[in-house]
């Protein structure tokens, strides 16, 4: 680092005159990027929490990075997704170093992200792989494994995201025996840990850091009970999602994939180790027939469901119940007793009776604060409990039990105000920050909804939104995105436009989500059909996107289990959940879903809402002050005009 009389502040990094822009040749001086970071800095400072919603274009990934390396606090950065958070560690900080100096610095993922050595050299001995694509997929991770430092998967370009191969070699925990296995000193796992000891920026996602948070019980966590070290501050990118991500990992889950693996783990290490016999062969074929029945007393509709009836259930099919609970003790004793079973059982014994204590959870606790459901997901049947509020979890864990937390995402308000996120997340002090974008939206966007369509609700509304479509699309050129708020929709019109349009159509589900934007971007003039999973996290910069459709307000589907619980605990407490909980959701999702089309100063396009629903009732003034200030029609004749000028 530079030496000076007095620390560096941000104001000496973002001002006018500042080092970037000494550093950076295309500097642009952005006064929210340099409020931002001023905010940000004051907030690890002074040991207060902050929220910011930053607009697209702001710079707020600089605007957070660099007051938390000046902090000289250990600070972990948690993003929405791995490749924001590759942006970071790959992009970012090594600009940063190349001006300041070495950072101490890592990135960490779930385990499942990491190759398992030991794993891979069983592999080259023992017949654990199935056909030639198997065979061909570990051959690369073979040699790949050689020479990496990381063992991060995403370092290999040529596997194949669907790679069954991978799923048999990488380092999730259930098979780890820790400081016992012969390649612990040379691990992906403990180089990772040894590596954010030693680092003061910590880059995670979400989903690991609640999986390490609920572990943990807090950010200051007893000694090796999670994986990311203490740190005095956390800085919440994309952070959004957070009270969904947090749900998943304060719940409890129990499928029949557990069950298949638990088997499949075990009678495959008896193999391997050569403790196999009769007996436990016969165990294990009695947990497997059990477990497959009972699963099938929950019926076989796909979807989610919620479940009420446990003392009904109980009452009915006890016996199912508490053999499959037998069968699940007699496999963990079995490993237990055998003589011959290596150390690398035990984490076999712990997952059996971790299973059958979620299961007696699901079953049996009967407590109100979560919700119970069943989701059908192809042939896989999930048992799942989730906290109806996390709230005051994240309030207890979280934000009581560390200094400052800071929370960005271009979508956090509601009307340009916070009350909604700061409810939701249990955030009960926190300053707060709206950093407009410095993108010209009634110069680049023009936001259009038509007026003669049916209600969203109308069986009529998929025919005439599909006749739509094919005369934006046709206006546009393609170069289109076509969001939908569910499959069905997405499907139904699909079929219509894509027979009547000069353009590739793409169909989300026919391919990877990553495949899927490659082809898009290499594409002139597609059009992509997709749901919820492209509505975020999608950046398709240029004109390549100049067109971005949404068919409906983004309302959550009521009868989902969860947001049923949601909107009937707010009503109990005497609230109303339209205003409180249903309409500010839906707005950071519309606002999210329009993010895709404005990436820069250059872009240009028209942004389609074929609900008039926004523009007919007292709610939908709420999503209108939402949004950016868009230019705004209800004539297709003007969005002949605008792409007459794209």
């Amino acid at each position: 680092m530079p030496p000076a009389t007095k620390p560096l502040t941000v104001r000496q990094f973002f001002g006018r005159k500042g080092l970037l822009s000494e550093w950076h040749p295309s500097f642009e001086f952005r006064e929210g990027q340099l409020a931002m970071a001023e905010a940000a800095e004051s907030a690890i400072a002074e040991k207060k929490h902050l929220i910011v919603e930053a607009g697209t274009g702001t710079g707020k990934t600089l605007a957070y990075l660099v007051p938390a390396i000046l902090s000289g606090k250990r600070v972990v950065i948690s993003t929405g997704t791995k490749n924001l958070q590759e942006q970071l560690f790959f992009k970012d900080l090594p600009f940063l170093e190349r001006h300041l100096g070495p950072l101490r610095a890592c990135y960490m993922k779930g385990r499942g992200n990491y190759a398992c050595r030991q794993k891979i050299y069983d592999a080259e001995k023992e017949p654990i792989l199935d056909g030639l694509e198997e065979i061909a997929d570990f051959r690369i991770i073979r040699e790949w494994e050689k020479t990496t430092e990381t063992g991060d998967r995403s370092e290999i370009k040529t596997l194949p995201e669907s790679s069954t191969a991978w799923a048999k070699i990488d380092a999730r925990s259930e098979l780890c025996s820790g400081q016992k296995c012969q390649q612990f000193e040379r691990c992906f796992i403990t180089a990772m840990h040894q590596k954010a000891q030693e680092s003061d920026i910590i880059i995670v996602n979400h989903h690991l850091f609640f999986a390490d948070l609920a572990v943990k019980g807090g950010p200051i966590g007893s000694e090796g009970a999670g994986i990311i070290p203490d740190y005095g501050a956390v800085i919440f990118d994309e952070a959004h999602d957070i009270e969904d991500v947090a749900g998943q990992y304060f719940g409890t889950s129990v499928s029949t994939y557990q069950f298949e693996e638990l088997v499949r783990d075990v009678a495959s290490l008896a193999h391997r180790k050569n403790f196999g016999s009769q007996e436990l062969d016969r165990i294990l074929t009695i947990l497997g027939e059990r477990a497959g029945h009972f699963f099938t007393l929950f019926g076989a509709a796909e979807g989610r469901s919620g479940f009420r009836a446990h003392e009904a259930f109980l009452m009915q099919h006890e016996e199912a119940y508490r053999d499959i609970l037998a069968a699940l003790e007699i496999v963990a004793l079995q490993l237990e007793l055998l003589r011959a079973a290596p150390e690398e059982a035990i984490p076999l014994v712990n997952r059996a009776r971790e299973i059958a204590r979620r299961l007696q959870f699901w079953m049996e606790s009967n407590d109100k604060a979560y919700v119970y459901w069943i989701e059908k997901r192809g042939r896989g049947t999930f048992l799942q409990a989730t906290p109806i509020d996390v709230s005051s979890l994240l309030d207890e864990k979280l934000f009581d039990a560390i200094d400052t937390a800071v929370l960005t995402s271009a979508t956090l308000a509601v009307s340009g105000e916070f009350e909604f996120t700061k409810q939701r997340l249990g955030l009960r002090s926190a300053r707060t920050l709206v950093v407009e974008s410095h993108f010209d939206y009634q110069k680049q966007a023009l936001l259009y909804v038509p007026q003669d369509l049916p209600d969203p609700r109308n069986q009529a509304f998929p025919s005439a939104a599909a006749r739509e479509i094919i005369e934006i699309l046709l206006h546009s050129g393609g170069r289109a995105f076509c969001l939908f708020t569910s499959h069905q929709q997405m499907r139904l019109v699909y079929d219509k436009v894509s027979l009547e349009v000069p353009f590739q159509t793409l169909l989300q589900g026919t391919g990877p989500r990553s495949a899927l934007l490659d082809e898009f971007r290499a594409t002139p003039n597609a059009v992509l059909f997709a749901t919820s999973s492209f509505w975020q996290g999608v950046d398709v910069p240029g004109e390549q996107l100049s067109c971005v459709i949404i068919d409906k307000l983004p309302f959550a589907v009521p009868s989902d289990p969860v947001v049923e619980a949601r909107i009937a605990a707010i009503r109990n407490d005497g609230g109303e959940p339209f205003s409180s909980y249903q309409v500010p959701q839906a707005a950071i999702a519309l606002k999210q879903g329009f993010g895709r089309l404005i990436r820069s100063r250059t872009d240009r396009g028209v942004l389609a809402l074929l609900d008039h629903r926004i523009t007919k009732t007292r709610y939908g003034q709420i999503f209108f002050d939402s949004l950016p200030h868009y230019a705004f029609t209800t004539k297709r004749d003007d969005v002949e005009r605008f792409f007459e000028h794209v």
